[in-house]
């Protein structure tokens, strides 16, 4: 950058240079982005990298969906393709691009289709415009299509229009680095044309797309939508690309407006005008505060209106910036021309001529100085009484005289006295009012102006009394002694007041930073917190320590407010507390002590506000009498409460969401409950109902054998209801906690020999495989409920796997835990549905054929597992199809005796066989 650019229009802005720089090295970013599919993305890009091919770039396509369009489809040819990748998907096989091999294959240029588009589970990143991340941190550039429709922040706006909501969206961070952004536009009748030939979708969807999405006026609402889009970021750009060259603006390619506020009652009046400026241009605007060093002077009640100002421009949707600067105008014009502001609202001068004679007008320095910025002055007649504070009386600053500053610069002077008499003793040194003048300097960066002006006046008389002839009197016998001791008394007071300046300026500038400090902990803090209490919490310490008063922090509960934390803890409240905090929550409005409204109560109570709503009160008082807050702590508070207000509807936001979910899983299994009922009682007791009506009709007449496979029918069916009513049962005692293990040591065989004599009748068409060592440590379980565990891995596994077919259960010894495995020769289930068959009522995809089950089965052994201390886990069989239910118990450390064994309880009648050895009913295929 030339210098004398750079001298004249100052240096380029930190944050802009910052963007460059993370740039460097990555991947440009290009989206072709429409109003609505069928546009033309997808063939522009393609030719854009025809162009680019052209020119002899490396050019490849990662991924492009033609959609059967021949025109798209010709303008593939001749580019490389780099081959997608087949991924596997509930037993299909998805095509998707190959991100590694593009990677591998390291292009100049890529072609990426459809960026919002949702990758098959299985894939690296689930949404493509983390792959095409990816491609840009390699340094690859990319080409990518968009639709504005799958823009995140737009989502609702666009339900609202088409009244279909889009699934799959971007966030808004993608465009906000794209390095170019191009708009692709056809008109409505252009495109329900394009429609209309087939050349979008085919004509049966074609129809019901013009029906429904594609009318007319949604295809203008959604171009609007892009082409403003498009252009928030084009003008994002153009002021990144002014900052880091540090060009001065403005460029009017788009408005912006600025407001120039003070302490002065119009400021609340400039700030609506220039919302209203803004709304009418449809630009976004700020309201701007010069802050100069007379600002720490102002009176309490001007820097209440000033931070009530700035307070109204951020509720107002505007940006509240405070700037430190000396000369109001300049700055103004600087701030302005460096973010590209267009236009600049001022109210007019309110001083009188002779005072803008000698302090200068900033109206007037901004007209002439404003250059291409366009200047509205406004009278801002309409007065902030509506900003005047909620109605509460602030506390005077405490401003005692303090006489140590004076004695300390007093002693500054009498040091310099003693040094110039020493040195006009000794060295015979004739200035002697530059030692005074260190004194004045001295006392000023020290102690402040006032005591600077004192050593002033005090130097003056010293240096006049011991070093002007006749020396040792008041009086000045040479006209030159009185023209310096006149210039050395200008001298030194306006060197106190730079000095002085600075001083403040500096001071100012560490209680600022000690307050963004302390402001930005107590973020951090709300940041880190996870739940109401401990946000209540935190605010309530943080407003009490840093505003040196007690705390209440009150939140709405059954139509009223109730206390819910403070600091120091105190939940008592007399009825005048209660109805001010009530009033303060009811009408948005302070209430209490130091109010306008119900000022006898104990504590002043403050809404605490977002910009939705109130969402609580905040009760504040202290041992003092009179108004409680100063200014200065009035505008701490709304700063802290700000924060505290938006961590707090945070959590209630969250809250909100978790109850809408458990709303919507308790109505997913109330659907499933009663879809189950109706097929799993109802079967069994048509069942039941038809067998014993045949028996009752015609049981004389029928034959033994029909009579026997009646009554075998009943009692089938009757077992099938009975462990349908049995699974509900243990489930509801699983969700509720009240599951209680009757633990005892155990031979895990015994329990596996039950469960299979129990479940002969159901795996009577499969093989049975049994690989149990005698030798297996035993375990402390519940032989009642792990028989149960292990029929209900054995129905399911009869369920879905073929007749014919062998389960097999094997154990073996891990360490210090045993495992037990059911294996099937079933189908498998699904990659995605391992963790799901536990879910209450879950049942993978049912296919053609509908099983009898009710969900509960898998979801009760996980149940009673881990209520004995073990884990169960779903897999599939890697030797052939099948699914794998593995259970793994832990040994218990105290072994038991072996030499006496201890049987445990009674398996509820059944006798306990002691071995893998069974010698019971002749079970097919047991080993």
């Amino acid at each position: 950058m030339p210098d004398d650019i750079r001298d004249k229009e100052g240096r380029p802005s930190p944050d802009a240079l910052l963007e460059t720089a993370e740039r460097e090295g990555r991947g440009r970013l290009k989206i072709f982005l429409g109003a609505a599919p069928g546009v033309g993305k997808t063939y522009e890009m393609l030719m854009s990298g025809r162009a680019r091919l052209a020119d002899g770039t490396d050019v490849v396509i990662g991924v492009v969906e033609t959609h059967g369009r021949r025109e798209t489809q010709a303008l593939v040819e001749g580019f490389e393709v780099v081959p997608r990748k087949a991924v596997d998907y509930k037993g299909r096989a998805l095509d998707e691009m190959d991100l590694d091999a593009i990677i591998a294959r390291r292009p100049a240029l890529a072609l990426v289709d459809e960026l919002a588009h949702t990758n098959a589970p299985g894939s690296r990143h689930p949404k493509r415009y983390l792959d095409v991340q990816e491609l840009l941190t390699q340094g690859i550039d990319v080409y990518t299509t968009l639709n504005i429709q799958h823009v995140e922040s737009l989502n609702d706006i666009v339900a609202q229009i088409t009244r279909v909501t889009v699934r799959e969206t971007v966030p808004d961070s993608i465009i906000d680095r794209a390095d170019d952004v191009e708009i692709i536009d056809l008109t409505p009748d252009d495109l329900i044309k394009r429609l209309h030939e087939g050349k979008v979708y085919v004509p049966t969807t074609a129809r019901r797309a013009i029906e429904n999405y594609f009318s007319p006026g949604n295809l203008t609402a959604l171009r609007e939508l892009a082409l403003r889009r498009t252009a928030q970021r084009v003008d994002e750009q153009l002021l990144t690309h002014m900052q880091a060259h540090a060009i001065e603006g403005p460029w009017a390619a788009g408005d912006r407006v600025l407001v120039a506020v003070d302490e002065h009652p119009r400021g609340a009046s400039l700030v609506r005008y220039a919302r209203r400026q803004a709304d009418r241009l449809r630009c976004p605007w700020a309201a701007l505060h010069v802050e100069t060093s007379r600002s720490a002077n102002l009176p309490d009640a001007d820097k209440d209106r000033l931070a009530a100002t700035m307070r109204l421009a951020e509720q107002l949707g505007g940006e509240a910036i405070t700037i430190p600067g000396q000369s109001v105008a300049e700055d103004i014009v600087r701030h302005a021309g460096t973010h590209n502001f267009t236009h600049i609202v001022v109210g007019k001068p309110v001083k009188s001529r002779w005072r803008e004679y000698f302090e200068g007008s900033v109206t007037h320095d901004l007209i002439r100085q404003a250059g291409n910025i366009s200047v509205h002055v406004t009278s801002g007649a309409d007065p902030d009484a509506a900003l005047a504070s909620q109605g509460v009386k602030t506390a005077p600053q405490r401003r005692r005289v303090d006489p140590w500053p004076y004695l300390t610069s007093a002693l500054h002077v009498v040091g310099a006295l003693v040094v110039g008499m020493a040195l006009r003793q000794f060295l015979d040194v004739r200035n002697i009012a530059l030692v005074f003048l260190m004194a004045v300097l001295s006392s000023a960066v020290t102690l402040g102006l006032r005591p600077a002006l004192f050593a002033s006046l005090l130097s003056a008389f010293a240096y006049n009394f011991f070093f002007l002839p006749p020396l040792y009197t008041l009086t000045i016998a040479d006209p030159e002694s009185v023209v310096a001791l006149l210039f050395f008394l200008i001298v030194a007071v306006i060197a106190s007041n730079l000095t002085g300046r600075v001083q403040r300026q500096a001071a100012a500038a560490r209680e600022r930073a000690r307050m963004t400090e302390d402001l930005y902990l107590f973020s951090k803090k709300l940041a880190g917190t996870g739940t109401l209490d401990d946000v209540l919490w935190a605010t309530a310490f943080q407003i009490a320590s840093m505003l040196k008063v007690r705390v209440v922090l009150l939140l709405p509960e059954d139509g009223s407010i109730a206390v819910k934390a403070g600091y120091p803890p105190d939940d008592t409240l007399v009825d005048a507390d209660i109805a001010a905090a009530k009033w303060a929550w009811e009408h948005n409005r302070a209430a209490g002590r130091g109010a306008d409204t119900l000022p006898g109560a104990k504590r002043l109570y403050l809404p605490l506000r977002t910009g939705r709503m109130a969402v609580g009160v905040v009760g504040l008082d202290n041992d003092r009498q009179g108004p409680l807050l100063t200014p200065e702590q009035q505008r701490l508070f709304d700063a802290l409460a700000d924060q505290a207000a938006v961590a707090i509807e945070r959590i209630q936001l969250v809250a909100d969401v978790d109850r809408a979910k458990l709303a919507v899983e308790a109505d997913r299994l109330r659907s499933a409950l009663l879809t189950s009922i109706s097929h799993d009682l109802k079967t069994p007791l048509a069942s039941i109902m038809g067998a014993a009506g045949a028996l009752r009709e015609f049981g004389v007449s029928l034959p033994e054998e029909g009579r026997a496979e009646l009554v075998s029918t009943v009692l089938d069916e009757s077992e099938r209801l009975n462990r349908f009513i049995a699974n509900l049962l243990d489930m509801t005692k699983i969700e509720s906690g009240a599951m209680e293990p009757n633990s005892a040591l155990h031979y895990v065989g015994d329990i596996v020999g039950s469960a299979l004599r129990r479940a002969a009748k159901i795996t009577a068409s499969h093989k049975t495989e049994l690989d149990m060592p005698s030798d297996l440590p035993m375990l402390k379980l519940d032989p009642v409920l792990f028989e149960q565990v292990l029929f209900n891995l054995l129905d399911n596994a009869a369920k879905y796997a073929p007749e014919g077919s062998t389960i097999r259960i094997r154990g073996w010894a891990d360490g210090a835990s045993v495992a037990i495995q059911i294996m099937d020769e079933g189908p498998g289930i699904p990659q995605a549905d391992l963790e799901r068959v536990f879910d209450t009522f879950y049942r993978v995809r049912k296919g053609d054929h509908v099983r009898a089950g009710t969900g509960l089965g898998l979801s009760i052994c996980r149940g009673f597992v881990e209520a004995m201390g073990g884990t169960i886990i779903a897999s599939n069989r890697a030797d052939r199809p099948g699914a794998v239910f593995t259970i793994t118990l832990p040994v218990p450390a105290e072994r038991p005796n072996l030499g006496e064994p201890n049987l445990g309880e009674p398996n509820l009648g059944e006798p306990n066989l002691g071995g893998p050895n069974l010698d019971g009913p002749n079970l097919d295929g047991i080993a």
